[in-house]
């Protein structure tokens, strides 16, 4: 089972630069979207990729959004939930791009 370590972080996202303020939850920057390849579980800081990590998709989920984050590195992938700081614009643009996949991917 995988465990969560709480880990308040401010951070400058490495995309865009913005000045992310953590809350110990917060694994991606609101402004852009895009995370970075730190943690093997959640919040354990013990990943040795240190990849940035693009958004590649976006689902509905009951009243938010859950975002999948590949890793421009090793390729893996993540899922997060969306927080109520994230811009809801740049979701609704990167849904309109043509290589970003919005709602469920499907494998042929």
């Amino acid at each position: 089972m995988k465990k969560f370590t709480k880990t308040v972080e401010n951070f400058n996202c490495a995309h865009c630069g913005a000045v992310v303020h953590g809350n110990g939850y917060t694994n991606h920057c609101p402004k852009c979207l895009w995370s970075r390849h730190v943690d093997n579980s959640p919040g354990d800081r013990a990943s040795n990729c240190g990849g940035m990590m693009r958004p590649i998709s976006i689902e509905k989920s009951g009243e938010g959004f859950i975002i999948t984050h590949k890793c421009e590195i090793c390729g893996k992938e993540k899922r997060q939930h969306a927080s109520e700081k994230d811009d809801i614009n740049t979701i609704i643009e990167l849904s309109k791009k043509p290589d970003f996949i919005f709602g469920k991917k499907f494998v042929a």
